[in-house]
C-alpha cells in the first residue's frame, strides 16, 4: 500500500505526514485490497481541509472533511474512509454468499 500526502497552500511537516500514515494503516485492517492512497491536505482561510482518494481493486473510495484544526479534520476523514470501505467489504461479501447458497 502506498501513501502520498501532499498539501495545497500548506506544507507538509514531517510529523503531519506520519499523523496521516498512522491513521490511514488502519484502514487496512476492514479491507486488504487497498493499492494507493492519495490524500491533499489544504488550508482555506480559517478552515482546514483533508481529502482523499483510495484506490483500491475495482473501483476508488473519495472523502473529505473541515475542521478547524487539521488533525481533527485528518480524523474525521481517516473515520469516513473506514465507514466507506467496511460498507464496501460486507457487500462484496454479500454478493458471494448469495451465490453459494443458490
Amino acid at each position: 500500500m502506498q501513501v502520498n500526502v501532499s498539501g495545497h497552500h500548506l506544507e507538509v511537516t514531517d510529523a503531519l505526514k506520519n499523523y496521516a500514515n498512522t491513521k490511514l494503516l488502519r484502514l487496512q485492517r476492514h479491507f486488504d485490497r487497498i493499492t494507493n492512497i492519495n490524500v491533499i491536505l489544504r488550508v482555506e482561510k480559517l478552515r482546514q481541509k483533508a481529502e482523499s482518494t483510495i484506490r483500491i481493486n475495482g473501483g476508488e473510495v473519495f472523502a473529505d472533511a473541515e475542521a478547524e484544526d487539521l488533525y481533527a479534520a485528518i480524523d474525521l476523514m481517516a473515520d469516513k474512509l473506514d465507514r466507506q470501505l467496511i460498507k464496501r467489504k460486507e457487500k462484496i461479501n454479500g454478493r458471494k454468499q448469495r451465490t453459494i447458497r443458490q
